[in-house]
């Protein structure tokens, strides 16, 4: 099957908070790739902050079609494809590792040396690579919505974190931030059975934090959110595990005054490049802190994520505030930087 016209409606990325609709080519797909039309897309905190700077190192130079997390359609096939067809619904995630490097053979695929990343996911359609065809496009279950499955790239690295940072059953986890990394995290701990403490200062993510299943939610506007991570820890020894999930030189550092002896810190959000943070040396090393990190995901997670959200794990629906058209992707992005409450948006070509 052969997409029969030669344009189609993209939001084409030129620089800070410059985001523009046009029409551009449809990509033509080579042998290995498949041609994707997309039917939802969501917003991301990484998009956002993309869309603030203008650019992403790592992954995209201006000018270009940005936006990362989509489900769809395939359209097209390229030759020597043989696991998808015209008419299958699928999720692809935004990446693929390749299997080889010093990093893959470590189990480590997530760091890999040549990951390949896509954008372009806030367009009609979407050309897969090769890497990402063969490892991380998924084929939909009947019964899973298209805007719940593009949830499924951000949930990967939240799936990974907490299984990387070995969080138990019974565990007092403290999350900073609760936009919506914070409150997949709030779901996914709540699923293993931790005991969860939700820092915030909006109201709306509050809320949705406490209705997602928080034992406590703390309003970082109005009270000492360390003092108050302490009084809800028994002996005012402080949680086992802080996840931040902000990326702030200020949230880092609080959350070193969080947590229990013993205990571990995952910095998941990240900084801007370049931020340097003084860290209390005797602190970390009388109280021997863990302090670690997590990027991105893995093929494994991705599944996971899949499943989750299939077997109704994670109540991906809950996640998304809003549905806009493409052609308002501008106008979302600047909602989303004034913080007016919204999560998710569902952007629909």
């Amino acid at each position: 099957m052969k997409v029969s016209r030669e344009k189609m409606t993209a939001a084409v990325l030129y620089g800070k908070r410059d985001v523009r609709i046009e029409q551009i080519p449809i990509p033509r797909v080579e042998p290995g790739e498949v041609l994707v039309r997309i039917k939802a897309a969501l917003t991301c905190g990484t998009d956002l902050k993309v869309y603030r700077q203008g650019f992403h190192a790592r992954m995209i130079v201006p000018p270009s079609v940005f936006g990362h997390e989509l489900a769809g359609i395939v359209e097209e096939v390229g030759e020597g494809v043989d696991s998808f067809t015209p008419g299958m619904r699928v999720v692809s995630a935004n990446s693929g590792p390749c299997n080889e490097c010093f990093f893959c053979e470590r189990h480590l695929s997530n760091l890999c040396e040549n990951l390949q990343f896509i954008n372009g996911a806030y367009a009609e359609y979407i050309k897969i690579p090769e890497s990402i065809v063969r490892q991380n496009l998924l084929i939909l279950p009947d019964s899973v919505e298209f805007h719940e499955a593009a949830l499924v790239e951000p949930l990967a690295c939240v799936l990974r974190a907490v299984e990387e940072t070995g969080i138990d059953e019974g565990d007092t986890v403290g999350i900073i931030g609760i936009g919506p990394i914070g409150l997949m995290f709030v779901q996914v701990l709540k699923a293993i059975g931790a005991r969860v403490i939700a820092m915030g200062n909006r109201n709306s993510q509050l809320t949705m934090a406490s209705v997602m299943g928080a034992d406590h939610v703390v309003d970082a506007t109005r009270s000492n959110v360390v003092e108050q991570v302490r009084k809800l820890t028994s002996g005012r020894r402080g949680a086992d595990v802080i996840i931040e999930a902000v990326g702030s030189k200020e949230t880092w550092q609080k959350a070193m005054g969080m947590v229990r002896r013993g205990g571990t810190i995952n910095l998941f959000g990240g900084c801007p490049s370049g931020t340097h943070i003084p860290l209390d040396s005797t602190l970390i090393h009388y109280s021997e802190i863990t302090i670690k990190a997590n990027f991105h995901h893995t093929p494994r997670h991705i599944r996971e994520a899949l499943d989750a959200i299939h077997r109704g794990k994670i109540k991906a629906r809950d996640l998304i505030t809003g549905e806009e058209n493409l052609t308002a992707i501008g106008s979302v992005l600047e909602r989303l930087l004034n913080r007016n409450g919204d999560i998710k948006i569902a952007i629909i070509p």
